[in-house]
């Protein structure tokens, strides 16, 4: 029995898997508001206290993945004020394993568990190519991860690649770089611009610096919904030019750095777009900016048209890596996995 956690600023998502012919299963889940809780601790206590039993009983091991870096197995998640240690989790909640990931690296371990129907491919590059593979998920913030080929899967390497530093490319975003170094007091990451913060930020920049109209109805609509949902909505059915002008330049730079990713990996095995917001912004992504801003490598363009770049759709991607990894981490804790044992039957 394994309980898994994709824990953000916005939700914690846990479920309990089992693994039966060769397969993880999904036996519940459960979403909770991070907001409501005050620690991981308290979240896992609460999933648990569903079920009927109200125990730990049968779970063997846990993994958490959260936004931010892991350090000897402890972490500060990026916005969410909790602090998570692996050894604080097992004894407070009676686990006798438990480990803790880089979300995107959850994500990473969860590619493979996905089936064909939760991808969908956005460019077409070279079919045949097998290599090394880039992550890069904008949500809530965003997230980057390597895929490196070992010679029979991806191993993923975790990384903070979101809060480089955002290297605008064209008049619109050296401007908006201008606006947020002024707005932020200094530094801007990538992060500041795609994101769901940062597409709150190119709105603003288009309304307040490029002088773009926000009629009354938009103003309304964004002031009572989710703005993110609103630019999302109104730029993909054109009744918005303001928001249109704004996913247009959030395209760009989601394609430019996933770009970066692509030559700094050499991404022969392709490039993941996870998180939230691509799949709800597809049509935006296939309207040729983003694919545009891909390409524009200089004299590595022609290597770039032959990698893949694919849409995660699956919004469990997290949740299964990190139940994959805690699975495959059993090998060590009790000799030999049940994932290891189909394999080598």
């Amino acid at each position: 029995m394994i309980l898994a956690g994709d824990v953000g600023g916005t939700k914690a998502h846990l479920a309990l898997f089992d693994f039966t012919s060769g397969r993880l299963h999904m036996l519940r889940e459960h979403k909770f508001a991070s907001r409501d809780f005050t620690s991981v601790e308290d979240v896992v206590q609460a999933f648990i206290a569903q079920d009927s039993k109200g125990d730990t009983h049968g779970i063997t091991a846990a993994c958490f993945g959260a936004p931010g870096p892991v350090i000897d197995q402890r972490m500060e998640p990026t916005n969410l004020p909790w602090k998570l240690d692996a050894r604080v989790i097992s004894r407070t909640c009676d686990i006798p394993h438990v480990l803790l990931l880089n979300d995107l690296e959850a994500n990473g371990y969860g590619i493979p568990e996905l089936e064909p129907k939760d991808l969908i491919t956005l460019y077409q590059g070279d079919p045949s190519a097998v290599g090394n593979a880039g992550l890069i998920s904008a949500g809530t913030g965003l997230g980057e991860a390597l895929l490196v080929w070992n010679g029979k899967r991806h191993i993923p390497v975790a990384s903070e690649g979101g809060h480089t530093d955002f290297a605008a490319r064209t008049p619109d975003e050296i401007a908006l770089l201008q606006h947020l170094i002024k707005k932020l007091n200094g530094r801007v990451s990538y992060e500041r611009v795609i994101s769901g913060l940062g597409l709150i930020n190119i709105y603003e920049f288009f309304r307040d610096v490029k002088k773009m109209d926000e009629p009354q109805w938009l103003k309304d609509r964004m002031a009572k919904e989710d703005p993110n949902f609103v630019i999302g909505t109104c730029g993909e059915d054109g009744s918005s030019e303001l928001c249109a002008e704004t996913l247009n330049l959030f395209a760009g730079v989601y394609g430019a750095e996933a770009g970066n990713i692509a030559l700094k990996v050499l991404a022969r095995g392709g490039v993941y777009l996870g998180g939230g917001m691509s799949p709800k912004l597809l049509k935006t992504l296939q309207n040729g900016t983003f694919r545009k801003a891909f390409l524009d490598k200089g004299r590595l363009s022609p290597l770039l048209e032959t990698i893949t770049v694919r849409v995660i759709l699956d919004q469990s991607c997290a949740l299964l890596g990190a139940a994959a990894y805690a699975e495959s981490r059993a090998a060590e804790f009790s000799g030999m996995s049940e994932r290891a044992a189909s394999r080598n039957q």
